[in-house]
């Protein structure tokens, strides 16, 4: 596609050193913890109205609710080889209704849409509904904060290589990757902490959990560079049953 262009990345992958995923969680735990802190520290010694109270509340409920699913992957990569993780058919398109849903209060406090494109019908991936939830939500918590703020995040899947594959990608309209930042990140993106210079808030460590998460389910992860934004983009396997009741 003109102004677009597509890199695969690789599935779960070894880190050489422990110390780059220390300093890249370190660094995305650091962030909401940050703004809780100043938020607290608001309600404590500021003067504010009952509506700006509420306001700022339901602004430190949704931060936590950011870090605790952080931490809830970070947690979820030590137990990726059990069994809670067998892999089953899944409705990718009711899945990705259901990712909206979720995170749409976290977007309408950020006065953004969250939106699921594409047909009706079922689209059936092979794959863990949990580990699949996770990806999506990470990529999506990701294009809130990188997103042009008139713009919406897309949420859309589809099947691909003769219907041997499905893909589900979130969308973003946010700043470009420079060209040359992208083929020196590439390499790395989904396999190990690795930060964008023009989304400067992220260490890649989202990436790279969900490069975990994919390999999990025998599936990669992968992202199309846009002139005006990324979609980043999960493929599974189709499943060969009909469909879902």
């Amino acid at each position: 596609m003109k102004g677009s262009s597509e890199v695969r990345l690789g599935s779960a992958g070894e880190i050489g050193s422990e110390q780059p995923f220390l300093v890249a969680a370190a660094h995305e735990l650091k962030a909401p913890l940050a703004l809780i802190r100043q938020l607290s520290l608001g309600l404590e010694q500021g003067s504010y109205s009952s509506d700006e109270r509420l306001r700022m509340i339901h602004q430190i409920i949704l931060t936590s609710e950011r870090g605790l699913r952080l931490t809830s992957d970070l947690t979820r990569t030590t137990r990726l080889d059990d069994s809670l993780f067998a892999l089953e058919t899944i409705n990718s398109r009711q899945l990705c209704e259901e990712v909206a849903h979720e995170l749409t209060p976290l977007y309408k406090a950020q006065n953004r849409e969250l939106r699921v494109e594409g047909g009706r019908r079922q689209i059936l991936a092979v794959g863990n509904r949990d580990l699949l939830r996770r990806i999506l939500t990470n990529f999506s918590d990701n294009a809130l904060y990188y997103a042009g703020e008139a713009s919406p995040v897309v949420i859309k899947a589809s099947s691909f290589a003769g219907g041997e594959r499905v893909r589900v990608g979130v969308r973003d309209y946010g700043p470009a990757v420079p060209s040359d930042v992208w083929h020196r990140v590439k390499k790395h993106l989904g396999t190990a902490p690795q930060a964008l210079q023009s989304r400067p808030a992220s260490s890649g460590l989202g990436l790279y959990l969900s490069g975990q998460f994919a390999g999990a389910m025998q599936g990669s992860i992968g992202a199309t560079r846009h002139r005006d934004g990324a979609t980043f983009y999960v493929d599974l396997l189709a499943s060969k049953q009909l469909k879902l009741l």
